[in-house]
């Protein structure tokens, strides 16, 4: 049946599959590019590079970043502070698991709390050892309690050296919260996502906070120390939607799906219906996914479906590929440092 988009034969058939040459493509970069060539999911993580790399030279383009599971287990928080230490995020909104675990690795001597395990581990027998499994990762719990005693510690002080009464009340942002925490834990030497953002000022946010042991450890704090600390996570969607409007353009760069991503979109609609802008959306986007559309989540739902929302605008630049975050988004960081020339 024909339709408005039909083409002459000629016009189907301009360009030739390229095969792939793997004694010429030579670095990550050359090999994402020819994969532009080829087909399925290799030819979308060849465009994924394509707007990723125009998101992060557009100086008027704001960058958001939604990590969505449990990324920082899965070996990607080094990976995510060298994106923000380069300039390529603006911003960035998660998960509490990935705050949580990136204070498991923070707290840990060797700055890595998690271990390589196996889905065919028995979970009973991990029980009685107190380890926890994530797929394929272990976490002893442990790590938990030192990420527990760390965050503590950072509170104890910075309420101290702020002069800062806890069992007065404190109502705190989380974006405010993780800032003071990454503060602290840059002071002390360590590395992460959290002590990263805090230093090159990339604000982090969360819109499900209290599904973290994060928060658990919090509501230990209160009951112990008697503390009133609350979390204000509605004055958090406030500013986020306000920093959208710092620049002309904005991109997001999402891997999976989740709160992060949609708490990240449904800032336009907001600011649309609260009078603040004419703007419809994001202008670019990236995204790496394994869901599906067809049951109705957020999480698999396409770009175009978002434009529906106002959530991108009518025009928007949108690339997306269905893999395996942990195989897509180090290669989509390497392949765009090597076109930026960091690191070169």
């Amino acid at each position: 049946m024909a339709n408005s988009n039909t083409q002459t034969k000629e016009e189907y058939l301009q360009t030739r599959i390229a095969p792939i040459s793997p004694r010429d493509v030579g670095s990550v970069n050359g090999l994402l590019t020819a994969l532009g060539g080829c087909s399925f999911q290799g030819r979308s993580l060849s465009r994924c590079l394509d707007v990723l790399e125009n998101m992060a030279r557009d100086e008027s383009c704001l960058v958001v970043m939604t990590l969505a599971g449990a990324m920082v287990p899965g070996g990607m928080e080094e990976t995510i502070s060298q994106l923000i230490e380069e300039g390529i995020i603006d911003a960035l909104v998660t998960t509490g698991a990935n705050i949580s675990h990136s204070m498991v690795n923070h707290a840990d001597e060797l700055n890595q709390g998690h271990y390589v395990g196996a889905v065919s581990a028995d979970d009973v027998d991990l029980f009685h050892h107190s380890i926890n499994r994530i797929y394929d990762t272990f976490l002893p719990e442990e790590g938990y309690h030192k990420g527990e005693v760390l965050l503590e510690a950072i509170l104890k002080r910075w309420f101290t050296e702020n002069e800062v009464n806890p069992e007065e009340g404190w109502n705190v942002r989380p974006s405010e919260l993780f800032h003071i925490v990454g503060s602290q834990l840059a002071t002390l030497g360590k590395r992460g996502i959290l002590s990263a953002a805090a230093r090159h000022n990339v604000p982090i946010f969360c819109g499900a906070t209290s599904d973290s042991e994060f928060a658990l450890n919090l509501v230990k704090y209160n009951e112990r120390n008697n503390w009133k600390i609350t979390v204000d996570e509605l004055a958090d969607v406030q500013t986020f939607a306000n920093n959208l409007l710092q620049k002309e353009r904005g991109g997001t760069f999402i891997i999976g799906g989740g709160v992060p991503r949609n708490w990240a979109q449904q800032a336009w609609p907001l600011l649309e219906m609260t009078g603040k802008t004419e703007r419809h959306g994001y202008d670019m986007t990236v995204r790496v996914f394994t869901d599906s559309p067809a049951w109705g989540g957020l999480s698999g739902c396409t770009v175009s479906e978002s434009v529906s929302w106002g959530k991108y605008t009518e025009k928007a630049v949108a690339a997306e590929v269905k893999c395996d975050a942990t195989i897509a988004l180090p290669l989509l960081t390497v392949g765009l440092f090597e076109r930026l020339g960091i690191n070169a």
